[in-house]
């Protein structure tokens, strides 16, 4: 039943992409779709967005009308205008997103340790872990070679695939986080497996494809942000069988540059790891409890 539900939510998306653009998706291959995709959601922001500055103005004009108000009907008033201003405010970040996910992005390029950016999205969603009875483990060697890579976008595709195993779990479980590098092949392997009931074959040729989901409130744009990132930073992701039942998602990098070695430049749809991005301090800060609670429910909505 669910996974028809699914099927039926996924040929939803396409059908409706399909009205909007005028064109036939069946026959196009997943990237082609996702570049459809985006042309949807940037003409969907912008076409949004309008009619909110507009709002926005004349909230602000009506607020400096009623104050000339009584006193009793402007307390009155005081609140449900800060409602209007919050609701607005949402609406103008969930804009934001769209066009993040819909603009060609940049990967801005940082030789960073991968033990921080761990450690980071490790300690960031560890308390959600716990919450739900699910351990959540973290192995990184020492002496690893530095990482090339956008650090910004890093932690928002760790913290996607971190909040996909929970999810995945429910409760009670165990999610483990490894890294190890490979000079040889001049790659660094960033690899997320849980002990949840894994994914099957048939789910397995579309889960990085947007909006695909199995969960009756995902989005389903939560792997497919992975991939962009991934994509964007010349690397990829995949998905293998975890020993003992399970799934691992499995993010590959190129190391840093070595000496006199520029980084080649990276194109493609990864700036959708900025979307709605909240201040989690700089590298190594420890996150606060607010911080977590809101990029918790950021990226939430955003998994599927």
């Amino acid at each position: 039943m669910a996974g028809g539900a699914k099927r039926c939510h996924a040929a939803g998306v396409e059908k409706a992409l399909a009205d909007v653009l005028g064109q036939d998706l069946t026959k196009f291959a997943a990237e082609e779709k996702q570049r459809l995709l985006s042309r949807l959601l940037a003409r969907l922001a912008h076409e949004i967005r309008n009619p909110l500055s507009s709002l926005a103005i004349h909230v602000q004009l009506l607020e400096e009308d009623m104050a000339q108000a009584s006193p009793a009907l402007m307390a009155k008033a005081a609140g449900r205008f800060e409602i209007i201003r919050s609701e607005l405010l949402r609406l103008e970040n969930l804009m934001r997103q769209f066009l993040s996910l819909a603009a060609p992005s940049s990967v801005h390029l940082q030789t960073i340790e991968a033990a921080e950016v761990v450690g980071y999205v490790c300690e960031l969603l560890r308390p959600e872990a716990a919450a739900r009875g699910i351990e959540l483990v973290m192995s990184v060697p020492e002496g690893l070679p530095p990482l090339s890579a956008d650090p910004v976008q890093l932690k928002q595709a760790l913290i996607n695939l971190v909040i996909n195993s929970i999810q995945a779990i429910e409760r009670n479980g165990r999610i483990d986080v490894d890294v190890r590098a490979d000079p040889a092949a001049g790659a660094f392997f960033l690899r997320v497996s849980d002990n949840g009931p894994g994914v099957s074959g048939e789910k397995r040729t579309a889960i990085f494809e947007p909006f695909f989901t199995t969960k009756p409130d995902g989005s389903g744009l939560g792997l497919w942000i992975v991939q962009q990132i991934a994509t964007a930073h010349g690397g990829l992701v995949a998905i293998e069988d975890r020993p003992g039942g399970g799934a691992a998602f499995v993010l590959r990098l190129p190391l840093a540059a070595g000496p006199g070695e520029a980084p080649a430049p990276q194109d493609g749809g990864a700036d959708a790891a900025r979307a709605g991005e909240p201040d989690i301090g700089g590298e190594g800060a420890p996150p606060s409890k607010k911080t977590v609670a809101r990029h918790d429910e950021t990226n939430r909505q955003q998994n599927g």
